[in-house]
C-alpha cells in the first residue's frame, strides 16, 4: 500500500476520502471536531504540494435522499477556519455544477463535496456512482479508517478508476499503532473488551485468545460469560443463545493460559432509569427483578490490579451503562486505569472515545482510534475493504 509521500501531487486534483460524520447540537453547530482536526495532516500536505485539494465525506444517515440536517455546510466552515484557507461546498458530489466547480478550480481554494450518503451508490458500492467520483480527481488518496471497514463506493469501488491512489497520514497511523499491538506487542498484553452485546464482539474475542495475555471482559456482553458459570442474573441482559459459546471461550482463554478477568461485583437497579434506586451488589448476589449495568468498585479494583504489569493495552467498549451517571462509574475508573498505566495503550470505539473525552484523559493515551466499526473489524483479524483496495495488508 502506498503512502502519499509517494505520490507527485503538484498540479493535480487530489481527491481525498475523510471521515467528517462529526456529532452536531440542534442548531447545527459541530460539538467535537476531531476528525476534522485528524486529517489536517494530510490536507496541509496536499496544499503545501501545490495539490489542487477535493474532499469528499458522509455524514449520517440521510438514507439516499438530500436531507438539510445532515448537509456538510458546518464541516466547510469549520474546515475553513482549521486549515486557514477558503472551502467552498459543492452543490452535490456529483453533477454537472460540482464538475464544473472543479473543473475551473485553482489553488486558491479547496472544494468539499456535499454529502456522498445523498445518493443510493454511495452505500451500494455502486461502479457508475464510483466513477463519477472518480472523474474529479487524478489522484485519489483514502484518510478515512473509521469507514474504511466499509465497501462503499467511496471507499472501495472507486480505486478501480485511478492509477495513483494511496493512504494519508492517519489511516497510516491508526495501522501501524494497530499493528504495533497486535502483530509484535510488549508483553503482558491486555485486551478489554466491554459493550452491550457479545454477539457483535465475538469474532474479535476468538482471535484474541491466540495473542493476549489477559482478556478482561466487561459491560452487559459480561453476562453471557457469568450466566454460563451458573450465576443468577435477575433480569440483567444476556443473550441466551450464546451461553454455551460463551463458557466454551472462557475455557479455551484458561486452557491456554490466558488469565481471563469478569466482574466479581456489579451495580444494579430495577430498571436502567437514572431516577432508579441503585445498590452494589456481588455477582453471586444478583436480585431477581433487578438488573446490572455497571461494574462494582472491587470489579474496577481487579481490573486495576490486573493491568497493573501490562506494556500494551487494547479497550473497545464501556464497563456498564455509562450513559446514566449512576452506571458511569465502572467506566471512568477504567479510563484513569488505563491512562495511569505504564503501557502502550490504544482504545477504539465512539463510545469509549467519549467516555476518555468526558474525564479529559485523552492525552494519557497513547492512541485513540478514530474508528469504532474498523477497530473491532481489525480485531476481528479480518481484512478492512478500503485498505485492501489500496493493495494493504491483511492487518489482522
Amino acid at each position: 500500500m502506498k503512502s502519499i509521500k509517494e505520490l507527485s501531487l503538484e498540479g493535480k486534483k487530489v481527491l481525498v476520502r475523510v471521515d467528517f460524520n462529526v456529532p452536531l447540537d440542534e442548531h447545527q453547530n459541530i460539538t467535537d471536531d476531531t476528525r476534522i482536526r485528524e486529517v489536517l495532516p494530510t490536507l496541509r500536505y496536499i496544499l503545501d504540494h501545490r495539490g489542487l485539494l477535493v474532499i469528499m465525506s458522509h455524514m449520517g444517515r440521510p438514507k439516499a435522499k438530500r436531507v438539510d440536517e445532515l448537509s456538510l455546510a458546518p464541516v466547510a466552515k469549520r474546515l475553513g477556519r482549521l486549515l486557514g484557507h477558503e472551502v467552498e461546498l459543492a452543490p452535490d458530489c456529483i453533477g454537472e455544477e460540482t464538475e464544473k466547480m472543479v473543473r475551473d478550480m485553482d489553488e486558491n481554494k479547496v472544494i468539499l463535496l456535499e454529502n456522498l450518503r445523498f445518493h443510493s451508490g454511495e452505500e451500494k458500492n455502486d461502479p457508475e456512482f464510483a466513477a463519477k467520483l472518480a472523474a474529479l480527481g487524478d489522484v485519489y488518496i483514502n484518510d478515512a479508517f473509521a469507514v474504511s471497514h466499509r465497501a462503499h463506493a467511496s471507499v472501495e469501488r472507486i480505486v478501480k478508476y485511478f492509477t495513483e491512489a494511496a493512504a494519508g497520514f492517519l489511516l497510516l497511523k491508526e495501522l501501524e499503532y494497530f499493528k504495533e499491538a497486535m502483530e509484535n506487542p510488549r508483553r503482558p498484553l491486555a485486551a478489554i473488551i466491554g459493550g452491550a452485546k457479545v454477539s457483535g464482539k465475538f469474532g474479535a474475542l476468538e482471535n484474541l485468545l491466540s495473542r493476549v495475555n489477559k482478556l478482561i471482559i466487561g459491560g452487559a456482553m459480561a453476562n453471557s460469560f457469568l450466566k454460563s458459570m451458573g450465576f443468577d442474573l435477575g433480569r440483567s441482559r444476556v443473550e441466551d443463545d450464546l451461553v454455551e459459546a460463551a463458557g466454551r471461550l472462557r475455557e479455551r482463554a484458561i486452557k491456554e493460559g490466558i488469565k481471563f478477568y469478569l466482574p466479581v461485583d456489579v451495580v444494579v437497579a430495577p430498571e436502567p432509569d437514572p431516577k432508579a434506586e441503585t445498590k452494589i451488589v456481588p455477582v453471586q448476589e444478583i436480585p431477581e427483578d433487578w438488573m446490572a449495568l455497571d461494574i462494582g468498585p472491587a470489579t474496577s479494583r481487579l481490573f486495576d490490579e490486573a493491568l497493573y504489569n501490562a506494556k500494551t493495552i487494547i479497550w473497545n467498549g464501556p464497563m456498564g451503562m455509562f450513559e446514566i451517571d449512576a452506571f458511569s462509574r465502572g467506566t471512568v475508573s477504567m479510563v484513569y486505569s488505563v491512562a495511569d498505566s505504564y503501557a502502550l495503550s490504544i482504545v477504539g470505539g465512539g463510545d469509549t472515545d467519549v467516555a476518555i473525552h468526558s474525564t479529559g484523559q485523552t492525552d494519557r493515551i497513547s492512541y485513540i482510534s478514530t474508528g469504532g466499526g474498523a477497530f473491532l473489524q481489525l480485531l476481528e483479524g479480518k481484512p478492512l475493504p478500503g485498505v485492501k483496495a489500496l493493495g494493504g495488508m491483511d492487518t489482522g
